[in-house]
């Protein structure tokens, strides 16, 4: 069986930023933690990512904001942000569940998935993603034995770590697979057995953190759309260089209603995506 494939990025794609609203439901000042504190820490040759777990992490000691956070509590602060996603979801999976079931498409099917530099346990939080969603990359935290406090960092989504989990969606790798066994993802597979080809990817982000994955989809013949948030015209700027150099098909407001420029092409790229890799089929014939 085909599979079609839709990943997005989590934060400020699907949702506005989950680590700023858990800063901010704590008292601490998003603003100043990105623009002053993770940037301090940049400048001093942190990646990003790290720097703001790094910094994330030590506002968990006692008496401090975060105090106590475990795994657990960031699973439940993902869960109330479930009324929080962006206009048109989570219709929109309905919709494409639907589109690619009823439509005249033989022996296909569609997978949801989520690859963020965000928190994973905030993500996995999510009634949404839980009912929705096969299969969830984000960064891990480790807890503390002895106080249940997240305490030490246990994954960190960089650029181009990314890219390596559309490898393991290409070859079939199960997310549990690759947690024991990390290096199943640099085995050779030929490209007949690999299971989702990238040419039947489709990629939704929102950043600078998603361009080795907008360029990896494109590359392959997949398509890949960028999210701006309205009035960030510095952010639609950006992305318009992206297009000069085709690393995004096009750009749209996070509004996923079927009338809404980015729900539409979604949904024309699925049903496009599906006539293909029946082309595809009726030729190898």
């Amino acid at each position: 069986m085909a599979v079609v494939a839709v990943i997005f990025d989590f934060d400020d794609t699907l949702v506005p930023d989950s680590t700023s609203a858990l800063l901010d439901a704590h008292g601490i000042d998003p603003s100043d933690f990105w623009s002053n504190r993770v940037k301090s820490y940049v400048d001093g040759g942190y990646d990003p990512p790290l720097a703001y777990l790094n910094l994330l992490l030590q506002e968990v000691g006692e008496n401090l904001p975060l105090s106590g956070l475990s795994n657990a509590g960031l699973r439940d602060f993902g869960r109330s942000l479930d009324d929080k996603w962006f206009p048109g979801l989570p219709e929109l999976f309905d919709d494409l569940r639907t589109l690619v079931r009823d439509g005249e498409y033989r022996d296909m099917s569609i997978e949801f998935y989520i690859i963020s530099g965000g928190l994973q346990a905030i993500i996995e939080g999510s009634e949404h993603v839980r009912r929705f969603f096969r299969g969830v990359y984000g960064c891990q935290l480790a807890e503390d034995p002895s106080t249940g406090a997240v305490r030490y960092i246990k994954r960190c989504v960089t650029f181009t770590e990314k890219t390596r989990f559309l490898f393991e969606i290409n070859k079939g790798i199960a997310p549990s697979e690759a947690a024991s066994q990390p290096q199943l993802v640099n085995q050779f597979k030929p490209p007949e057995e690999r299971p989702v080809p990238f040419q039947n990817m489709i990629y939704v982000g929102d950043g600078l953190t998603d361009i080795p994955c907008f360029s990896l989809i494109e590359g392959y013949g997949g398509k890949a759309f960028g999210v701006f948030q309205q009035g960030t015209e510095s952010a639609k700027q950006a992305f318009q260089r992206f297009l000069e150099t085709r690393r995004v098909h096009s750009i749209h407001h996070p509004d996923f209603t079927p009338d809404a420029e980015l729900g539409s092409i979604l949904r024309a790229a699925v049903a496009t995506t599906c006539s293909n890799i029946m082309l595809r089929s009726a030729r190898a014939l």
